[in-house]
């Protein structure tokens, strides 16, 4: 079993709290994302499970052994822990192969390049050498690198971030098929939600140094922990309300609340734009279309309600629903809701 256990990490630079009791169990095989904004210490935390930061209290176990704690430190190369940086970091005068074979005993490695080199459908290229790649093709090769030596996790520092949008998606897929496809332990730091929910098993939300919720990435969507993990992940609808029984009474009428719920009275109620449902006459709540935003595959339509508030609907076909229409809303599935404080 190769999980990774951390448990009450802590790290300070001068009187800069930036770990503040990081608690992470990434299960063996599986594919953990930590997300969080800038400065939320996620860095931090990959170079301590990496061995070039040591803690200042907490442990770090991989596969029943700690290797980081206030009294242990083993050092990078005995770890067994595979890197993927953000720009691939390939040697420029090797060739591909010879990139992934590195990490290798000289004279064992050529099945097992070969083999990497098909994970990541690049076992055509093993000649090329770098310049002669693309910016994905480079992250693959990265990823192949890494899982060579059959390391007992892979940790990838937002390695897909130089990509462009629809390279990045591609590259991921693929990354995420080679990964699985290997059984390697991995943990994948990022900012980018959709990243993180797409790709991922688990999904670790960090804020201040801490880890506020992890979860699958559909229950962290649908349950978020708090108001800031549900503003962070994903868009959202936020509404005044007041909780009566089961249902939350909003500007959008009377809405279900999933569990937990708080024990009563005002709250905040988190939706998502894509329950919002449009129509152009019926039942619902009325409101006035101010703008429609236009991505392709959708659109965001904002909406202003009676009172003045305004929400966000996500739609597949709102062409209709233009500027100054008069529509009607209604909320399809549950809700989560937070106290006010």
């Amino acid at each position: 079993m190769t999980d990774l256990v951390i448990a009450g990490l802590r790290k300070s630079f001068a009187t800069v709290d930036v770990l503040s009791g990081v608690d992470l169990t990434v299960p063996s095989g599986s594919l953990a994302a930590v997300l969080g904004p800038s400065g939320c210490g996620k860095t931090t935390l990959l170079r301590i499970v990496a061995g070039f930061e040591r803690p200042d209290d907490g442990s770090v176990r991989l596969a029943g052994r700690t290797v980081s704690s206030r009294s242990v430190h083993l050092p990078p190369e005995k770890r067994r822990i595979g890197i993927v940086p953000q720009e691939g970091a390939l040697f420029p005068h090797l060739s591909v192969g010879r990139n992934v074979a590195y990490g290798l005993r000289r004279g064992s490695g050529r099945g097992r390049v070969r083999e990497v080199l098909d994970l990541v459908g690049l076992v055509d290229l093993a000649d090329r050498m770098p310049h002669e790649l693309s910016g994905g093709q480079q992250q693959r090769v990265a990823v192949a690198r890494a899982l060579a030596p059959r390391p007992e996790l892979i940790l990838l520092d937002e390695p897909f971030s130089a990509l462009d949008a629809g390279l990045r998606a591609e590259v991921r897929a693929d990354v995420r098929t080679a990964l699985r496809a290997d059984g390697v332990t991995a943990v994948l730091v990022t900012h980018d939600q959709e990243e993180a929910l797409s790709t991922a098993d688990l999904v670790a939300v960090m804020r201040g140094g801490r880890i506020v919720q992890a979860a699958a990435p559909r229950a962290l969507y649908l349950l978020p922990a708090d108001l800031g993990v549900a503003s962070f992940v994903g868009d959202t609808v936020l509404l005044p309300g007041t909780l009566t029984g089961r249902c939350a009474v909003t500007a959008l009428g009377s809405l279900a609340v999933r569990e937990p719920m708080p024990s009563g009275g005002d709250v905040r109620v988190v939706l998502r734009p894509e329950q919002i449902v449009l129509s152009a006459n019926g039942d619902g709540v009325p409101a006035r279309v101010r703008v429609q935003v236009f991505f392709g595959h959708d659109s965001l339509v904002h909406l202003e309600l009676g009172d003045g508030a305004v929400v966000t609907a996500r739609s597949l076909d709102a062409s209709w629903a233009q500027p100054g229409a008069q529509v009607r809303l209604a909320v399809r599935g549950e809700v989560s809701c937070f106290s006010p404080d």
